[in-house]
């Protein structure tokens, strides 16, 4: 991989990162909560950069959202205030949605990206949606979910699907929900998934959430590092349908099943564990890891008995 399309998943928590050419500067071990680039996966295929900084609009209305988010400009739009819409908003191809200080966000709906192309969605408050509150899917590529506060939806939190790839899913805080994160939505759809679904999921905390966290199909490898699980209900992480997922270096407290390799009526996945961190946690099950692909990416983890503190301190919104 080129030097320049580096990047590096970092080792702890700090005040500030320095990179050069989007590489981290030799011997940095350290990164800030609040990276201005994804790091992992969204970094990858010519990089995720999101709507131009310099064609900026501020919404305050669901129709003012509505219109900014469908426009085929690309643009930031930045969402003040807690706003209520209905239904699910179309995302457009180069966009950065990113809300105005902790407490802006969305009510009652969603946001759905499909079919497009570099898009980031950061600092928002996703709540009471009465479908998913953001759904990735049919071959959308090069997207990053970071930053953000979601509870309390329909379906699911973040679910990502139907063959899309090269996403990351960084520092968000997902919260009383049951069915947080799908990634691949149907036993059947192998045509169009395999080789595809891509995604990292690094420092999320999962707080009092049920299952899926992710609850993967077909991808491999799929890349979940330095997360932060507290009070799961069911399961944390689940690899089903012949997936590849590498489960590294994270934190689980108060988990009775940290990892399963088979749910639902799905056929069992493989799922390699590394390093983690248990606390009043159960036994993990692995499958076949010879099976998970190697990370295409170079990155730093931190040590799982410090992710608590890092992701506790970092995730959610108010904090870029």
């Amino acid at each position: 991989m080129r030097a320049t399309r580096r990047r590096t998943l970092i080792s702890a928590f700090s005040a500030s990162v320095l990179a050069v050419g989007g590489v981290l500067a030799a011997g940095q071990l350290e990164a800030a909560a609040a990276e201005s680039s994804p790091v992992g996966y969204a970094s990858l295929n010519g990089g995720t950069t999101g709507g131009s900084s310099g064609t900026v609009v501020t919404v305050t209305s669901a129709s003012a959202l509505k219109s900014a988010l469908s426009s085929s400009t690309s643009q930031t739009v930045r969402v003040s205030g807690l706003i209520p819409i209905s239904g699910m908003y179309s995302v457009a191809s180069n966009k950065t949605v990113i809300g105005v200080g902790s407490g802006s966000g969305i009510t009652g709906g969603g946001l759905n990206l499909s079919g497009v192309r570099n898009v980031i969605i950061r600092n928002l408050v996703f709540r009471n949606a009465s479908d998913d509150s953001i759904n990735v899917q049919s071959n959308t590529t090069n997207v990053w979910i970071d930053h953000n506060d979601l509870a309390n939806g329909h379906d699911g939190l973040i679910d990502i699907k139907r063959g899309s790839d090269f996403v990351t899913v960084s520092w968000n805080r997902l919260h009383d929900h049951d069915k947080s994160m799908l990634l691949g939505h149907d036993d059947g759809n192998s045509s169009q998934d395999l080789g595809h679904l891509r995604v990292t999921y690094v420092h999320n905390w999962f707080e009092g959430t049920n299952q899926r966290h992710p609850r993967v199909r077909f991808a491999n490898p799929v890349h979940v590092l330095n997360n932060y699980y507290s009070n799961i209900g069911s399961y944390g992480v689940a690899s089903t349908m012949n997936a590849g997922v590498l489960v590294e270096r994270n934190y689980f407290e108060n988990v009775k099943s940290p990892t399963v390799t088979q749910t639902g009526d799905s056929d069992p996945g493989n799922l390699k564990v590394l390093n983690n961190y248990k606390v009043n946690s159960g036994t993990e099950q692995v499958r076949n890891g010879a099976s998970v692909a190697a990370i295409p990416y170079s990155y730093t983890p931190e040590a799982g008995e410090k992710v608590k503190a890092t992701v506790t301190s970092g995730a959610g919104t108010g904090k870029i």
